[in-house]
């Protein structure tokens, strides 16, 4: 099976001077994990909830409601985003992303042609896949 058979494809992007508190926003209200960042149709990163959660305030922070809300402000989706991404082509076979998924500990792949973002495939998208496989494959021998 192809990539392009599982992938998500349109995927939701922003550019890299989005604040980080908007891209979370958008991330809770689309309940996604991963955010692909672009400059044009250009892949510059990939940010997701962890690296978010990392660069977000203790809730044991002594600064004011007020200094937290002007740090957030002024943090941007392209300071915290991973820069080296691994990507793959639609072409690819599944199994391949799904090896690289694992020997990279990540939980998702942009996939680009050429230089265009065309989708992302997540680990979501390989379980489903599989989810579906099993189910069909059991409907054919019962």
């Amino acid at each position: 099976m192809r990539i392009r058979e599982l992938m998500t494809g349109a995927p939701i992007t922003v550019n890299p001077e989005v604040p980080v508190f908007e891209a979370r926003q958008l991330m809770l209200k689309e309940r996604i994990r991963h955010l692909l960042v672009t400059e044009g149709t250009r892949l510059a990163g990939i940010v997701t909830d962890r690296d978010i959660r990392l660069n977000l305030p203790s809730q044991a922070t002594s600064l004011s409601v007020w200094e937290v809300n002007y740090l957030l402000a002024k943090l941007t989706v392209g300071k915290v985003m991973s820069r080296t991404v691994i990507t793959v082509g639609p072409e690819r076979e599944v199994q391949d992303a799904a090896r690289l998924m694992l020997e990279h500990k990540i939980g998702a792949l942009p996939v680009v042609d050429g230089e265009r973002v065309i989708g992302i495939l997540t680990e979501t998208d390989i379980l489903r896949a599989f989810v579906k496989s099993a189910e069909q494959r059991a409907g054919l021998k019962g």
